[in-house]
């Protein structure tokens, strides 16, 4: 079986807006709607659905929210869906889902944070490719020199042309925008320096060049997966990924030994089985009185003989990277330079 990409966006094209797990507050209104003017500037049509509006832990009742993102991921008019962030609880929509029926016309779905916890079961069971990327509220920002907007993933051919992104080093140390006062907002700051590091014991100094065909999420949403039908990496690597696995863990607030017991589970699962090597976010996450978050990848995937880098893009520390589930990837790291380039082959 091979892997599904939908098609490119087209200037005109519609994206869907819709609140899979949370809403936007009514101080943030004005955010979501300069964020949405984004996007139609860009040349698309903007059709924000109900939910996103809706305050509280979750946007609306489960069977609100599932309706509403299964209306847009069919409708043929609606060519991605970008919901406006993540959330918590988006995992109670996926007994709801007709994940044949989502994936009879591929539709780009689109986000990074809780929004994985929906796109990972999506390429894991159907084999159609999902964008962990920016969502909506961080499209007005500019993108730093190197990397790319899911909007230029989303409309690249699929011609297997390369998509090249460098780490730009860079990266922001602490603190969110005040969107509720600058709505507008539209530059990261980027106040610290810090490049990829290697964790599994490998020659710091000497050029790192590995493939596989991407796959990950957010870590504390996506480990809670393994071992049941919606997170099973094993049989998807078998079905669809004779060249290997690239893994990306976006680790987001969890302490040092809650990830690795997560890594743990999922290594007994079988997620890093054919991986050739694994990514794992920058994170402001906490250590556990002396045990880091180094550690704990180094404690449950330190002896898989396969490369470990931390601190790259793939999670909630901007800037990010916009990743393709099902990408045939290569990775490349060096000191004078950290790249990923993505081939939308089937």
């Amino acid at each position: 079986m091979t892997i599904r990409y939908p098609r490119p966006l087209r200037p005109g094209d519609t994206i869907g807006v819709t609140a899979p797990s949370a809403g936007v507050a009514p101080p943030l209104h004005r955010r979501l709607h300069h964020a949405a003017d984004v996007v139609r500037a860009k040349g698309y049509d903007v059709r924000v659905g109900e939910t996103p509006f809706a305050d509280g832990v979750v946007a609306g009742p489960a069977e609100v929210r599932a309706a509403e993102l299964t209306a847009m991921l069919t409708d043929p008019a609606v060519r991605a869906v970008v919901p406006p962030w993540g959330g918590e609880l988006a995992t109670d929509l996926l007994g709801r889902l007709d994940w044949d029926a989502l994936a009879a016309d591929p539709t780009w779905l689109v986000g990074f944070s809780d929004v994985s916890t929906l796109q990972l079961p999506l390429t894991l069971r159907t084999g159609v490719a999902t964008l962990h990327g920016q969502n909506l509220m961080d499209s007005p920002y500019d993108v730093p020199d190197g990397l790319l907007g899911w909007w230029d993933v989303a409309s690249a051919p699929q011609q297997g042309e390369e998509l090249v992104q460098r780490s730009p080093r860079r990266y922001r140390s602490s603190g969110w925008d005040d969107y509720e006062n600058e709505p507008e907002v539209s530059t990261w700051t980027l106040d610290a320096e810090g490049s990829w590091l290697r964790l599994d014991g490998g020659d710091a100094e000497a050029p790192l060049d590995v493939r596989g065909r991407l796959i990950g999420g957010c870590l504390e949403t996506v480990s809670l997966l393994a071992g049941t039908p919606y997170g099973d990496v094993r049989r998807f690597a078998s079905e669809h990924a004779p060249e290997g696995l690239v893994v990306y863990l976006d680790i987001l607030e969890w302490e040092a030994l809650e990830v690795g017991r997560a890594l743990w589970g999922m290594r007994h699962a079988g997620w890093f089985d054919a991986a050739h090597a694994v990514l794992l976010s920058r994170t402001p996450a906490p250590d556990s009185d002396g045990f880091t978050q180094h550690d704990a990848v180094r404690d449950a995937l330190g002896d898989l003989g396969i490369p470990l880098l931390a601190d790259v893009e793939c999670g909630h520390v901007p800037p990010y990277l916009a990743l393709v589930n099902g990408a045939l990837a290569r990775v490349q790291h060096a000191p004078a330079a950290s790249t990923i380039s993505q081939r939308l082959v089937p």
